[in-house]
Order: C-alpha cells, then sequence, then structure tokens
C-alpha cells in the first residue's frame, strides 16, 4: 500500500532532493543581496555588513518558504513563488539601475512615483542603461529560471513534517533577532531608525530589508531622532574677535563702501526662542525652539549691504563642475569664476542623495535635504505644502522685486513646479509658459540653456530699465546633463568639433561633458551682454552653484571624473565634491579671493547679508560666508562648518580648523591650526553636523516656520 505521504505522487522523477524546498529560497534570496553588493563598486563587499545581510536574507528566505509550504493548495502556492521571485529579480535590477545611472538607491515608492517621468523623458538613456546591465540582469534571473526547473521540489506536494517547520520557523526568530540586534546596538542604529533612507541601508542591511523599513515607516513613521544628543552642553557663543579672513577687502572693495561705515552686529531678528520654547506642548517643537535659540547668530560684516538695491540672478547649473571650466572652450565661465568677482578656493556640492533636487533645494532654501516617509518623498516635495517663507524669493518679493524663474525642461518633472511656486517664484518651463520651440521642435536633449536664456531675460531686464522694478531670477539649466556621449547628448554633439580639437586624447565621456558645458557658457555670455547692454551689469549679481558633481561620468567602464581631473579619489572622499561657485558683479573688475570653507547651503544667507536683508541666520542650515565672528583653531556653532551628507558612513565635515573623512574615521588638522583638544574638538563637530542634519529635516517635517513668531 502506497505511503500516505506520496499518495500524489504522480510516477515523474523530482529533480532535487528534500533539502530545497528548506534551502532554496534562503539561497535565491542571499544570491540576489551578495549579486547587488557584489556589483556595487562604491561599497566594499566583506565587512560586518555582509553578515547583518546575510541574516536576514535567510530569515526572509525562510518566511516565504514557510508559507508557501503550509499553503494547502500547491500549484497555486508555485505559482506565488514564481510571482514573488520574478518581482524580486525585478526589483534588484530596477535598484542596479538606479544605482548604476544616478550612483544612488532609491525608495520603491519614489521611484515608482518618478516611473513615469523617467519613461517619458529619459527612455533612451533608460535603454542605454538596460544594454549596459544585460550581465547583471542574466544572472538576476538564475534563481527564477532554477525555480521554474525545480518547482516541484522547492514546493512539493507533501510538504514538510511539522518538527521540521518549527526548525525553520525557530531558525528564521533566531536570524532575524541577532540581525535586528546587530542592526540598532552598533553604530549603524541610526540607519536603520531616524536616518533611515534606502541609499544607506541597502548597503548596511541589504534590499529586501530596506523595503520592508520603507514601507513600515511609511505606514508608522520614521523613529524620532534622539534630538537631545545633539545639544551641545558645553556650548558658549563665539567670541566677537575676528577670524582668518574670508576675503581679502583690498582686492576689490565694496559699491559705496568709503560713503558708509562697515555695518555690525548680529544677523538676527528679534524672535523670543525661549518665550516659544516654555508656552510650546509639543516637545519636539520645544526641542527646535531651544536649539535654534541657542546658536550664535553670523555677524554683519564689510560686504554686507554690498549690493542693497540691486538685482540678484540665481542659478543651480546641472552637472557642473570647475573642471567645466576652460579659457578657451568656456571664456565667460572662465571670465566670471576666476578674473572678476568672488573667486572661491574651497567652496562644495556635497552629495545629499537627492540628485538634482536635493543640491537645488540647498542652493534655493539654505537647509540640508532630507529623504522623508521611509525614502518616498524628498525635502523639495515634502516643503511644496509647508510654511517657506525665508527663502531668498519670499525675502526679495517682499522688497518689492519680481520673481521669475525658469527651467528648460518638463515644468514638472521632479514636481519642481509645486515646491518652487511654493518659495514664491513666478515659475514657467517647457509646457508652462516657457517657450522652447527650438529644443521641443528638433526633441534636443539635453535642451539648451542658450536658448533659455534667449526667451527669458529680454522680460525682466527691460521691465527693470523701463519701470525700476528690481529682480531676482531664478534659474535651474539642464544642458550639463548626462549621458555624456556624442549620440546621447545633443549639446555635446553640437560642440564636437571644438572639444575634440583640443582635447583629443580624452575618453569620449570626458570630451562630451566638455562640449555640453559649452552651451551653459554661451547662456551666460549672452546674459552678461544683455545686462552690459543694458547699463545694468554693474547693479546686478550672479550666483550659479552645480545640483551635484557630474556623477553620470561614473560609468561600469570607469571613472571619468579622475579622468577629466587629472587625480583619483572616490565618492567616499570630500575632494569628489569640491566645486566651485559663481558670483559675479560687473561692479567688481578685480578677483575677491574667499578661502573659507563654504558650500550651497550657504548661499542663501550670504545673499540675504550682501543685500542687505533683514533676516535670521540662525533659521538656515548654511551661514554667511562672510562672516568673521569664529576662530579657526575654536569650536563653535557659527564657524565655518561644510556638512557631507551622511551615506552610510557617518558625516564627514570640513571647517576652518581641518577635515574629517568619515571613510577613513581621521581628522586631518589644515596646515598652521592647532587645536588645545583635538578629540574634543572632532566629537563636538560630529555633534553639530549630526544636528544640522536633523534639524533640517524637522525643520520641514515639522513645517517649523509656521510655529516661528516673526517680528511683524
Amino acid at each position: 500500500m502506497m505511503n500516505r505521504r506520496y499518495s500524489g505522487y504522480t510516477g515523474r522523477r523530482k529533480l532535487g532532493g528534500p533539502a530545497l524546498s528548506v534551502l532554496f529560497f534562503p539561497a535565491a534570496v542571499l544570491y540576489h543581496e551578495l549579486l547587488l553588493r557584489a556589483f556595487d563598486r562604491s561599497t566594499p563587499f566583506f565587512d560586518l555588513a555582509l553578515l547583518r545581510i546575510a541574516l536576514f536574507s535567510i530569515a526572509a528566505g525562510l518566511a516565504v518558504g514557510l508559507i508557501l509550504d503550509l499553503l494547502p493548495w500547491k500549484t497555486p502556492a508555485r505559482i506565488a513563488g514564481g510571482v514573488l521571485l520574478g518581482l524580486g529579480t525585478v526589483l534588484f535590477c530596477v535598484e542596479r539601475g538606479c544605482r548604476a545611472t544616478f550612483n544612488l538607491y532609491y525608495g520603491v515608492t519614489f521611484m515608482g512615483d518618478m516611473a513615469g517621468d523617467v519613461a517619458g523623458d529619459f527612455s533612451s538613456t533608460v535603454v542605454s542603461v538596460v544594454l549596459s546591465m544585460i550581465p547583471f540582469i542574466l544572472l538576476s534571473f538564475v534563481p527564477l529560471a532554477a525555480f521554474i526547473i525545480l518547482r516541484e521540489s522547492v514546493v512539493s506536494d507533501e510538504g514538510n513534517e511539522m518538527p521540521v517547520r518549527i526548525i525553520l520557523a525557530a531558525v528564521l526568530v533566531a536570524c532575524q533577532l541577532t540581525a535586528y540586534l546587530l542592526s540598532i546596538l552598533g553604530p549603524v542604529k541610526s540607519y536603520y531608525t531616524y536616518e533611515f533612507a534606502a541609499n544607506s541601508a541597502i548597503p548596511h542591511f541589504g534590499l529586501l530589508t530596506s523595503v520592508r523599513l520603507e514601507l513600515e515607516y511609511n505606514l508608522a513613521g520614521t523613529p524620532a531622532p534622539p534630538l537631545d544628543e545633539f545639544i551641545d552642553p558645553v556650548d558658549t557663543p563665539a567670541p566677537g574677535g575676528s577670524a582668518q579672513p574670508s576675503a581679502d577687502p583690498s582686492a576689490a572693495p565694496s559699491p559705496g563702501a568709503s560713503r558708509r561705515p562697515v555695518p555690525t552686529g548680529p544677523n538676527a531678528l528679534d524672535i523670543d526662542f525661549e518665550g516659544m520654547a516654555e508656552a510650546e506642548t509639543n516637545e519636539t517643537l520645544k526641542s527646535m525652539h531651544q536649539y535654534f535659540g541657542s546658536l550664535t547668530p553670523s555677524e554683519k560684516n564689510q560686504y554686507t549691504g554690498m549690493f542693497e538695491g540691486k538685482n540678484l540672478i540665481l542659478l543651480t547649473a546641472e552637472g557642473f563642475s570647475p573642471y567645466a571650466i576652460d579659457k578657451e572652450l568656456t571664456p565667460t565661465l572662465y571670465r566670471m569664476t576666476q578674473e572678476e568677482g568672488f573667486v572661491f578656493h574651497n567652496f562644495y556640492q556635497p552629495d545629499w542623495t537627492l540628485s538634482t533636487t536635493g543640491g537645488e533645494f540647498a542652493v534655493t532654501t539654505g537647509l540640508i535635504p532630507n529623504w522623508y516617509n521611509g525614502g518616498k518623498t524628498g525635502a523639495p516635495l515634502l516643503s511644496a505644502e509647508k510654511s517657506m517663507p525665508i527663502t531668498l524669493a519670499r525675502l526679495f518679493a517682499a522688497q518689492g522685486y519680481a520673481v521669475p524663474a525658469f527651467h528648460d525642461h518638463t515644468y514638472d518633472y521632479y514636481h519642481r513646479d509645486q515646491y518652487l511656486s511654493n518659495f514664491g517664484y513666478d515659475y514657467k518651463g517647457i509646457g508652462n509658459g516657457l517657450e522652447m520651440t527650438e529644443s521641443v521642435t528638433k526633441k534636443y536633449w539635453p535642451e539648451s540653456d542658450l536658448e533659455m536664456m534667449e526667451e527669458t531675460v529680454d522680460g525682466y531686464i527691460n521691465d527693470c530699465v523701463k519701470n525700476g522694478t528690481l529682480f531676482h531670477a531664478y534659474y535651474m539649466t539642464v544642458s550639463g546633463h548626462g549621458k555624456y556621449s556624442w549620440g546621447g547628448n545633443d549639446m555635446s554633439a553640437k560642440h564636437r568639433e571644438a572639444v575634440e580639437a583640443k582635447y583629443p586624447n580624452l575618453s569620449e565621456t570626458s570630451q562630451a561633458y566638455l562640449a555640453c558645458n559649452m552651451e551653459l557658457d554661451l547662456a551666460l555670455e549672452h546674459l552678461v551682454d544683455k545686462l552690459e547692454a543694458a547699463g545694468i551689469a554693474g547693479d546686478t549679481l550672479i550666483v550659479m552653484a552645480a545640483d551635484h558633481y557630474p556623477y553620470l561620468m561614473v560609468t561600469d567602464d570607469g571613472d571619468f571624473y579622475n579622468e577629466l581631473r587629472g587625480f583619483t579619489d572616490t565618492e567616499s572622499d570630500t575632494s569628489r565634491y569640491r566645486n566651485t561657485l559663481l558670483m559675479w558683479s560687473g561692479s567688481i573688475k578685480e578677483p575677491i579671493e574667499v578661502d573659507t570653507p563654504c558650500s550651497t547651503i550657504d548661499i542663501v544667507p550670504t545673499i540675504c547679508n550682501l543685500f542687505g536683508l533683514d533676516y535670521d541666520s540662525r533659521l538656515y542650515s548654511g551661514r554667511d560666508i562672510f562672516a568673521e565672528n569664529y576662530e579657526a583653531d575654536q569650536y563653535s556653532n557659527c564657524m565655518p562648518l561644510v556638512v557631507f551628507a551622511n551615506k552610510g558612513q557617518g558625516n564627514a565635515w570640513i571647517t576652518a580648523a581641518g577635515t574629517y573623512e568619515c571613510s577613513t574615521k581621521t581628522f586631518t588638522p589644515n596646515e598652521g591650526v592647532e587645536l588645545e583638544d583635538e578629540e574634543d574638538y572632532v566629537k563636538r563637530v560630529h555633534r553639530l553636523a549630526a544636528a544640522k542634519v536633523n534639524y533640517s529635516k524637522l525643520i520641514i517635517q515639522e513645517d517649523y516656520y509656521a510655529h516661528v513668531q516673526f517680528p511683524e
């Protein structure tokens, strides 16, 4: 008589053995996680994260296997197993594509939100990325192919005995609990909890765990940060003495400097932070009032009001870097960054892990951008529904300025129409008032920055000349966008001949990058020519910074950014993010050298100071670059501080005293700087950097500006 457990056996020989039903899914999950890690050149393969990922993978695989084993309907169970493996395979491939294209991992909800835009606007790029990923894709489908062949052994008709199921469940719990404890009791706790973002979580915990956390935090909210850990208990107001000079005042006198004394006093408003804290019942808001009230405002200085009553043009330049500047190929950029205006030698644009929108957010708000809702929403989009009263657009509009804004790509890409409008700009892009006939009809990718300038500058310049209407115009450019190749970038192809003639030995990637930035140079040339022709170049300040360094130069074929620069580093090094801040006016004929460490979050408070606006420097993440109320060899909460986004290794930072590299956990003092207690200094700057990141996050999350009692 046939044994009951084999009564469903049809006589066909099954491939594999009983162990497959136990080992297949844990092995499949771990295989995918290790494959993703192996192809990620920026993540070390062997470290403690590998143990966490292995334990989480085994637990997840056992959970899937047990559920399918318990299902009484075996054919549907096999179908479900195949579907799960198929979806998982696609997810791993998509994440690998994001990493290969943007050098970032994204949350699944964010990718879902952006899928339509990417497919519509970057279809050619998507195709090239898929083609470059063929080896990864083929390897990714191995578990699914194996399951199709072995499905009757993996999900057998007879199932596992109950004691086996109990043992597997116990192993599942043990693996999950051990991995959880390794995650929350060690140095990676913040990435698992209040600083969770897919980009930092995936290298530490694996993709499936990151997806689980993302969904959990979407439903229940991200855990609150331990705000009490960010308050320095021994911090004191900065000394009033001078620091290392921010700039050489003799290089170019400020307009009207001889007619007025240098302003003094703090850049602060009459805000009663102490009173607001005492009256607040919400503990988070109370902590925020206490924190911002504890900060030392930046002091007015020799550059305060330098451009009061003048015009401002602010640009965020797509993929810009210092290596796009060439005296022959980009003469206007060279003139504006090297020969005239302010020349910044220690300026950075960190990678905020939000691609273009993160850089644009930092440039336009003076705040550090963060992820929210488990990585579903970035700071720009979430800020679109919050109170944003101290953006440049709103501050200048309150002074009677016109505040137009333009972008030479689809107007609502990244939801730019929502957040720029909430910042106070009169925003126009392609499809929403910006006529870019040539770029659209010829289907340029990327579109022409020059054409955008030609279509826009006459409007606000003529209004200024004829009607006396001052303006603050904002531009988000696009001509510098990758892919950097002759066939994938129309702006590169447009200027190919000139670059190949000067740099015949560079790779196509590097040549194409230089070429597409020639279009940005032509746009700036047109802008300056128009201002000079109207006689208002000396009454206008132009400021431009990158959204991020050109990370699309880093491909599976090599790191062409290193080729372009002529030296080698990685994306874990602060040197990768050194950039150039363009700050030019026709009134400054000789360069003003600036050595102060600074970054994009410092742009807004610096502009506020230059234009003599009433503002509170404590309410921004950045600071006025020219403020001098600090000492290079002493800690203070108003000193220059470049904070680099926490990408899973901790916050790197640069101060006037030196540089801390999070990848190596080392601090290197600047030449000539001696710290009384280096260990204490590093500890306190760590705390300040973490405070800036987390309180900036809370400003948007808690709609903090709506709770601040600004003076009338």
